[in-house]
């Protein structure tokens, strides 16, 4: 498994509320160029993001499964990438305080060409990309405006009367009210 990691200063509530939108998925997703539908009980192990991989026009529609989720700590996901085939990806929350987390994001070719690439050379192509990764949940964790009942309890399971973060639906920024 090529791994990665990133010690991101927020906490893992946050964190995880970036992993648990399934519409910010192409937000932090190397690769991933458009989220078509997420099913409705993400990131429940079981629930889809219907996603496109690679640059217009030659994107592939495909999708990633969530495997195991357990909330604000573990996200395993089976990333299908078209012809490259398909990838099991885990990210693991470290709390390290109530102000830091460090993540690990471990990849690993399941199926597909992919699997018979060296992995020295997978390596060499997928430590960078998994760090911008990192490096995209980070800046949308620590930097992303979040309302403590809504989007953070959306990611921990509960409140689902609540839309799912990303939703499209306003949320109370600096000097507003929710309508």
């Amino acid at each position: 498994m090529i791994e990665v990691h990133r010690t991101i200063r927020t906490s893992s509530e946050r964190v995880f509320a970036v992993l648990a939108d399934g519409w910010s998925y192409a937000s932090w997703v190397v690769g991933a160029a458009h989220i078509r539908a997420v099913d409705a009980g993400w990131p429940a192990v079981g629930a889809q993001v219907h996603h496109r991989l690679g640059p217009w026009p030659l994107q592939v529609n495909d999708r990633t499964v969530v495997r195991e989720m357990e909330p604000n700590r573990i996200l395993e996901l089976e990333a299908h990438a078209g012809p490259l085939g398909i990838a099991r990806v885990r990210l693991t929350l470290e709390r390290v305080s109530d102000t830091t987390t460090c993540v690990r994001m471990g990849w690993m070719a399941v199926s597909g060409a992919a699997r018979f690439l060296p992995k020295a050379l997978m390596s060499l192509l997928l430590r960078p990309r998994n760090a911008e990764t990192l490096h995209r949940v980070e800046d949308l964790a620590v930097h992303r405006e979040f309302t403590q009942s809504h989007d953070l309890g959306a990611a921990a399971g509960t409140h689902r009367d609540h839309p799912p973060v990303g939703s499209r639906q306003p949320i109370a920024g600096r000097g507003e009210r929710r309508r």
